[in-house]
């Protein structure tokens, strides 16, 4: 896949501080690159100097959410997969308005274990990945 090498580039953005580090120890373990944000602000700031390979975004996130970051995300870096998760109630209100616009997202329910998020991610950056596991932006 263009663009694709190893090792892979993945940013981590969940608001809970103790999943996006537990998740960046994960995948460093297994060595990816990792990169923590806890908001999409953030997350925007770090992908201006450093574009991940793949993008594990919680939907629920304190002002811009998931949903909108994964937009953004997808504009300005097609290349850049995605995996969207979470456990927040909100979420399905989200992504109902999201398909109301025209983009439908699956997204992954936590707790996720360690293991099928590592399998999901080796799914995503495989060369017969379509680029979306946790949604299906078309």
């Amino acid at each position: 896949m263009p663009g694709l090498h190893w090792p892979y580039k993945v940013l981590i953005i969940d608001d809970a501080r103790n999943v996006a580090d537990t998740l960046a120890l994960i995948f460093s373990r297994e060595g990816y690159e990792t990169r923590v944000a806890y908001s999409a602000e953030q997350a925007i700031e770090i992908i201006a100097e450093w574009v991940p390979n793949l993008a594990i975004v919680d939907v629920v996130l304190p002002q811009m959410n998931g949903i909108d970051l994964a937009l953004v995300l997808k504009a300005n870096h097609p290349d850049c997969r995605l995996i969207l998760f979470s456990g927040e109630e909100a979420t399905a209100e989200l992504v109902a308005l999201a398909a109301r616009e025209g983009n439908i997202f699956e997204v992954l329910a936590k707790p996720i274990h360690p293991a099928y998020m590592l399998e999901a991610a080796a799914s995503l950056l495989g060369p017969d990945s379509k680029g979306y596991a946790g949604n299906g932006v078309a």
